[in-house]
């Protein structure tokens, strides 16, 4: 125990071992689902389930110690939702990319991540780029996860006159998905720990009782993760069209990670008496490692998870709740049967919660300003009519410099934004 207090400074933040548990079996159980939708929406882009399900346990777990034991944060970290989205329908099946270069283009981008982090380049990055730019990308990749799993559920499908239309709600598929959304945002609002992975698991059961779904078992040895491990296409991934897919994993993590480190130390008090985030360097650098590393393994980006607010209501405020939820993610490697018997139907219903919470963002924009409202509408609709997160920034940036400009407003724009809208430009213009 005094290793333990020593290594994570347990009574300078005024907690225990006891408690640092506690916080981390809850984070763990609030974020587990994405054991299940990760390899679950990966293998649609071709890739092993079981190898993906091992990459993903093990990726987050890297996370989450290197976060634990060099950051002392007690943020959890496994592969982004909205991300492994756009790997899937947007890079591999929207783009035609392999599935090999995608991951070279997650480790490109978890490098650039680093690199960032080392020069201490990301403070600048961050706040270069406008708040409403940041709100219509945040509500685009809910909206964007919000069509994944109305697709896949069958609720919403193709029409030639329409584009889309509504699908048949009497199929179990439909029905399944739509009661497991209702049950998730219930036991959500009733503050139940693990509402999305009892969700899950509730409609798994359910749809197996009644004959609809397949029981695999419990418990094995993990899978062989040899199909993705180290199966990266880093030439492929330098291909010229591939640099906005680079930026757009890059951009998201980016933002993610530190919107969610900053929300998360505020609610745990963490933050110093400046408002600014102690060891800010390495928890990114955390980030990044974690995602290299993910790319190796097998899987799309990792980045630090918002469900951590969990575990520091439960009173967790060191490093210690992030390594127990690691050790964790070790040991649910042992689950590959469980994860191999969840319907894609099952987590469909998760994946339209989360864009729920995600789109929440769009309250916060300035709806009164139309040079802010405008582009935060075009970023946040861009990304599920185009079925891509990186189509969706590009237009952002650019509807964003354009109308400033014209409005007279042109002051409002900061070199990086006009750098970057521009570099959009060129390639809608000269490049796709």
């Amino acid at each position: 125990m005094k290793f333990l207090d020593k290594q994570f400074k347990l009574t300078e933040h005024n907690t225990s071992v006891k408690t640092e548990v506690i916080a981390g079996i809850t984070t763990f159980l609030t974020m587990a689902y994405i054991i299940f939708v990760n390899p679950s929406i990966l293998s649609e882009a071709g890739m092993d389930y079981g190898a993906v399900f091992v990459a993903t346990c093990v990726a987050a777990a890297i996370g989450c110690l290197i976060m634990g034991l060099w950051a002392n944060y007690p943020i959890a970290q496994a592969p982004g939702m909205g991300l492994n989205a756009f790997f899937t329908y947007g890079v591999v099946l929207g783009m035609g990319y392999t599935w090999e270069a995608a991951l070279g283009a997650v480790f490109f981008s978890g490098l650039c991540f680093f690199l960032l982090s080392v020069f201490k380049i990301r403070e600048w990055i961050i706040n270069s780029i406008p708040l409403s730019l940041r709100l219509g990308i945040a509500a685009g990749i809910g909206l964007f996860l919000a069509m994944i799993a109305l697709k896949n559920a069958g609720i919403v499908v193709a029409n030639d006159a329409t584009f889309v239309a509504l699908g048949d709600l009497s199929e179990p598929a439909a029905l399944y998905a739509l009661l497991g959304f209702f049950v998730i945002t219930a036991l959500s609002y009733l503050k139940v720990t693990g509402a999305v992975m009892i969700g899950i698991l509730g409609i798994t059961i359910a749809s197996i009782v009644l004959g609809h779904n397949e029981y695999g078992g419990l418990m094995s040895m993990p899978p062989s993760i040899a199909p993705t491990f180290m199966a990266m296409d880093l030439m492929g991934a330098l291909d010229v069209a591939m640099l906005s897919v680079i930026f757009a994993f890059l951009f998201v993590d980016l933002f993610d990670t530190s919107g969610t480190l900053v929300g998360v130390a505020h609610r745990g008090k963490l933050l110093d008496k400046d408002g600014k985030l102690p060891r800010l360097g390495r928890a990114m650098m955390a980030d990044s490692t974690a995602s290299m590393a993910g790319a190796a393994l097998g899987t799309s980006t990792t980045t630090s998870y918002i469900e951590s607010t969990a575990g520091i209501a439960s009173g967790g405020r060191t490093g210690l709740t992030a390594v127990v939820v690691g050790v964790l993610f070790l040991i649910s490697l042992f689950f590959s049967p469980l994860a191999g018997s969840i319907p894609a139907f099952a987590t469909a219903g998760a994946l339209l919660y989360v864009a729920v919470l995600m789109a929440g963002s769009l309250a916060h924009a300035n709806w009164d300003d139309p040079t802010d409202a405008a582009p935060v509408l075009i970023a946040a609709l861009a990304m599920p009519l185009t079925f891509s997160i990186a189509e969706g920034i590009a237009l952002g940036f650019i509807s964003y410099a354009a109308i400033k400009t014209l409005s007279g407003r042109f002051k409002d724009l900061n070199p990086a934004v006009i750098i970057l809208a521009l570099l959009f430009a060129v390639k809608f213009l000269f490049l796709d």
